[in-house]
């Protein structure tokens, strides 16, 4: 028997972007290349976070951070939010771009599992609509 380890705990792919994005930033497919980030709260197509530093890579010859950054699509990542989070909260796109919000208990009904980024891993108090970098769990439902 093997195993592979990795430092860091998420996988990740290089998708082409319209421009570059900082670590945390939400994105979804579309746009005038494969990804942009996101803009509207909830968006059915929300395809993932930038990473920082992939615990393992895929298509990673495709581009620079720049023009193809690493979107990560399972694993430990950290993610850009806005309001109160708590820890296991499911976490859906916001109205501000590229940015996470926590979403209501009460509307987990009413948003298609889809539209789910993953799950917070912190407690956050929010500050003045201050967006944070928290670490989550990407693709968790």
């Amino acid at each position: 028997g093997s195993r592979l380890q990795a430092t860091y705990a998420d996988l990740a792919e290089r998708y082409e972007a319209e421009k570059g994005y900082e670590p945390g930033t939400v994105v979804r497919l579309g746009g005038a290349k494969e990804i942009t980030e996101t803009n509207i709260q909830c968006d059915p197509d929300v395809f993932g976070v930038i990473s920082e530093n992939p615990g393992f890579t895929m298509n990673a010859e495709a581009g620079n951070d720049e023009t193809h950054p690493m979107v990560a699509m399972s694993g430990r990542v950290p993610c850009k939010v806005v309001g109160d989070v708590k820890k296991g909260q499911r976490l859906v796109s916001s109205h501000i771009p590229g940015v996470a919000i926590a979403l209501d208990n009460q509307a987990l009904n009413d948003v298609p599992s889809f539209a789910i980024i993953g799950r917070s891993l912190v407690d956050v108090i929010a500050r003045n609509d201050k967006v944070n970098l928290i670490e989550i769990v990407v693709g968790k439902q």
